[in-house]
């Protein structure tokens, strides 16, 4: 292909291998995922910011967190929903290029909110005397305006530096949505300029925000097993395992799906596909339900919600 037909070309986008023929039926459990992500991250801001006893440091990067998976699961929607309900799998350069930087970048908005949130447990369980004077509300604006600079600030040469390079006649994409390393692979042009850039920006965010959490963990650690009391240390411990369970969800996958694009030539594309899933779907998912589950404020509060509409209800019946 040549440069001056490249902005009028297409990429084929990937569902399930070796499933399109129930790829109508996988759409359900899909658009169910997609309804109760979107469903339980707006029920987390709003509840957030009805609540006036969330008002704190803890809650305000969790509605961060929140903010990011909506942007997260908005930024995969349309190609995923196109693709099962609809059997459409071509996508225009220009709106591959634009899915892949959101993609990107909420990523690593929601690596950056996890860091900060680390950061959050440290101070709470270390110097809970301070913990109000030192994460104060422009502290935070300020940490959420730099997650969104960093993030922005690292991708918008990707689809600059990926929409220059000519593409050969194999346009199909190995995923249902646009990524970076994805796109790069078709072209048909030297690529080591962009896959340095890739690497650089996966290392500087990814990698270093991981380092950084485990470090956090560690003087978490230490901290609390300076504790004399045994119900302290529990109770401290108990503060961080909603934050742990979404570090897990959010860095399992990704290390699963980057072990099998650097070595995993045997696996099948299946497993890939399933991989990525994994790591784009869940955490906007199931984010939501651990922190409901494990955060005692959020849970009453949700409760006293959904009893107030069933009593209302109740009380019209009556009426």
């Amino acid at each position: 292909m040549s440069d001056s037909n490249h902005t009028g070309t297409f990429f084929l986008l990937t569902g399930l291998p070796g499933l399109e023929a129930v790829h109508t039926w996988l759409s359900i459990p899909l658009c169910a995922m997609y309804v109760a992500s979107l469903a339980g991250n707006s029920l987390i801001l709003w509840v957030v910011k009805s609540e006036p006893s969330l008002h704190q440091p803890m809650y305000y990067f969790l509605s961060m967190l929140a903010v990011t998976d909506l942007g997260l699961s908005a930024s995969t929607l349309p190609t995923m929903l196109t693709i099962y309900m609809l059997g459409l799998r071509e996508v225009a350069v220009d709106v591959c290029l634009a899915q892949l930087f959101f993609i990107h970048s909420f990523s690593i908005m929601e690596s950056s909110v996890l860091l900060t949130m680390a950061f959050d447990r440290v101070v709470a369980i270390s110097n809970p005397l301070r913990y109000g004077s030192i994460l104060t509300s422009p502290w935070i604006a300020r940490m959420g305006l730099a997650i969104v600079v960093r993030s922005i600030g690292l991708h918008i040469p990707a689809p600059i530096m990926l929409k220059k390079l000519p593409y050969c006649s194999n346009f199909q994409l190995s995923h249902s949505y646009c990524l970076h390393p994805d796109v790069m692979k078709l072209a048909c042009a030297d690529t080591h300029i962009n896959s340095a850039y890739g690497l650089f920006v996966v290392l500087s965010t990814l990698g270093v925000d991981a380092v950084l959490i485990v470090l956090s963990y560690a003087l978490i650690l230490h901290t609390v097993l300076s504790i004399a009391s045994k119900a302290e240390r529990l109770k401290a411990l108990n503060t961080c395992v909603s934050h742990i369970c979404a570090v897990l969800l959010f860095y399992t996958p990704m290390i699963g799906l980057s072990m099998i694009h650097r070595f995993g030539r045997w696996a099948s594309p299946c497993s890939r596909v399933l991989l990525s899933y994994l790591h784009f779907l869940t955490p906007p998912l199931l984010n939501p339900i651990v922190y409901t589950i494990k955060t005692k404020q959020i849970r009453m509060r949700m409760l006293r919600l959904f009893w107030w509409n069933r009593s209302s209800n109740r009380d019209k019946e009556h009426n």
